[in-house]
This record gives C-alpha cells, structure tokens and sequence, in this order.
C-alpha cells in the first residue's frame, strides 16, 4: 500500500530536491578547483558562491512556500529540518572551497577525492528521495545506505587525519585539516537528512 500523508503538493519537494541538486553541483565545482591550476580559483570559488547563493534562494523560497501553502506534503517541521540540513552541506561545501583559495593550496591528498565521491553519491540519492517523499514506501533503501556512506566518510576521514599528522608539519597540517573537518562536515549533514527522512518513515508507519 502507498504512503500518503497529505494530499500531492509537489513544489515542496521539488524544491527540495533542487537543494540537493546544488549540493551535486556544487560538489563538482570543488572538484574542479582541487585539479585545476591556481589561475583558474577565482573562477571557480565564484562558482562556488553562486551554488551556495542559490542554495539560500532556494531554502528562504521553501520557507515561504510553507508559509503560504494549505497543504504541505510532510510536516512543516520535517521539512524545515530537511532544507536547513541540506542549506548547511551547501556553506560547508563553499567554506571548503574558500579555504582552498585562501591557504593557497595546489593540492590535497586522496582522501579529498573519496570524501568529494561520497557527497557526490548522498547527494545523487538525496535528490531522489526528496522527489519522492509524498510516498514512503521504498525510501527505506535511501536511508541506509546514505547512513553506509556517512560511516565511510567518517572512516576516510580518521584516516586522513592520521596520515596528515604523520606527514605533515604542523602548519600545512592545520590547513589541511580545516577542509577536511568541512568535508567530513558535509557528509553528517547528509546523513542528518537521512535520519531526519528516517524518522518521517518510522512516524509514518
């Protein structure tokens, strides 16, 4: 049997699931900053504020649509909590790029492009799941496996960490570190969605 908990009103959830559409572009741009020459960072930093600009448009236009909308699609509470999650993967995703451009940095280990492929594919996953929240039946697979991902994130992260530590002086070491705490950052906030989904799942049942 389909869950539906309200009558079909999509522009929310189309909404949300472009939030989650930034975050993949977004995670891209990053991407490309960390292979491209520094000539080419200001470009792509300014790419990058505009992902999180539009990200912002887009969470002020759901909270608006909350606000004037009859009816919703899950709880405004549960949709608030989702756009705000997905709002705060977005400024750490543009803090990292910040950071990359103000250290200066020509290049990061490895463990950047794991944890850049691990937000690429929660974000791949999210997009999907937000368009179909109006109907909880197979949104459990989502939920475990973005958790999957995020226990990844975290392990890469340990990792990364403990290589930096043991090649790194203490200088670029606290640079480095910086992004990656916002990298690791942005994997919790996606699996903070998942959660979030998760317990909509659980009420729902």
């Amino acid at each position: 049997m389909k869950l539906r908990l309200f009558p079909q009103e999509p522009a929310g959830l189309n909404l949300l699931a472009q939030l989650a559409g930034q975050i993949a572009l977004a995670t891209g741009t990053l991407s490309e900053i960390l292979g491209a020459p520094a000539s080419e960072n200001d470009r792509l930093v300014e790419d990058m504020h505009n992902h999180e600009a539009k990200s912002a448009e887009l969470h002020f236009a759901l909270l608006t649509h909350m606000r004037t909308s009859f009816v919703n699609p899950l709880p405004r509470e549960d949709m608030y909590a989702l756009s705000r999650f997905l709002n705060e993967a977005m400024e750490k995703l543009d803090a990292a790029a910040d950071l990359v451009s103000l250290y200066k940095l020509d290049r990061l280990p490895k463990r950047a492009a794991d944890q850049l492929e691990i937000i690429s594919r929660q974000a791949e996953l999210t997009v999907d799941a937000m368009r179909r929240l109006d109907n909880l039946d197979d949104l459990e697979d989502y939920w475990i496996e973005v958790l999957r991902l995020s226990k990844r994130a975290e392990r890469s992260h340990r990792v990364w960490v403990a290589d930096m530590l043991n090649e790194m002086k203490p200088a670029r070491y606290a640079r480095n570190r910086d992004i990656a705490d916002q990298l690791v950052g942005v994997t919790r906030d996606m699996r903070r969605v998942a959660v979030q989904v998760g317990s909509i799942i659980v009420k729902e049942s």
